[in-house]
């Protein structure tokens, strides 16, 4: 048998804190993004159209995190 709680009336010691969390539009990222026409092989672009299926996401978007990882990674050895 479970242990019954014994509720009792003492005040409760409570204080009300700010909102700490984000709203929903700051969860949502905002890059600024440029487009542009690039010609990529057959090859390529059927691999991240599989993966982007088999993974179920965009292959468009998998390529320009590709592109910005590279982007960050080559940043940081030039600094």
């Amino acid at each position: 048998m479970k242990k019954k709680i014994k509720y009792s009336d003492e005040p409760i010691d409570a204080k009300v804190v700010d909102d700490f969390l984000p709203s929903p539009e700051e969860l949502v990222p905002r890059d600024e993004k440029v487009k542009v026409t690039i010609a990529l092989s057959r090859e390529s672009v059927e691999f991240f159209k599989a993966e982007a299926k088999r993974l179920d996401t965009n292959y468009q978007k998998m390529i320009r995190n590709l592109l910005d990882i590279y982007v960050k990674r080559h940043n940081l050895n030039t600094d």
